[in-house]
């Protein structure tokens, strides 16, 4: 078996339900292989994290990991009219976001990001609410 470097800022890392590990291409909804995704992105402004979309994950919890820079992750409200509760992620940090909460990301400044995640189902939503 021949062993090569993964570019993380090109490619994921799929871990598969029966041990093996594999370099995949990102995939921002998931498909059926039941792989959880590791994908690390260089964002530089709002637009590269989607902050004009909410996000959920309805089979599996998140890890939002902040590897340097900063960003505010935003849970949107459970009630109707209340507000969303937002927790600055700094470099070193991560945040669990849980399995069907819906959240967006907002940078602070540019970053590197981690996301740790079964992508299987995920949906997208735009904000109603931009300003």
């Amino acid at each position: 078996m021949t062993t090569t470097p993964v570019d993380l800022f090109v490619s994921a890392l799929q871990l598969r339900p029966d041990g093996g590990v594999r370099a995949a291409e990102r995939q921002m909804n998931g498909g059926d292989s039941g792989a959880w995704q590791i994908a690390t992105f260089r964002v530089e402004t709002d637009a590269d994290v989607h902050a004009d979309h909410w996000e959920m994950h309805p089979e599996a919890e998140e890890a939002v990991c902040c590897l340097t820079g900063g960003v505010r992750l935003h849970f949107r409200a459970t009630t109707p009219g209340g507000a969303e509760d937002v927790v600055r992620v700094e470099a070193g940090t991560a945040v669990i976001v849980p399995r069907g909460r819906w959240h967006r990301l907002e940078l602070i400044a540019p970053s590197d990001l981690m996301s740790i995640t079964l992508r299987r189902g995920t949906r997208l939503e735009k904000r109603t609410d931009t300003h």
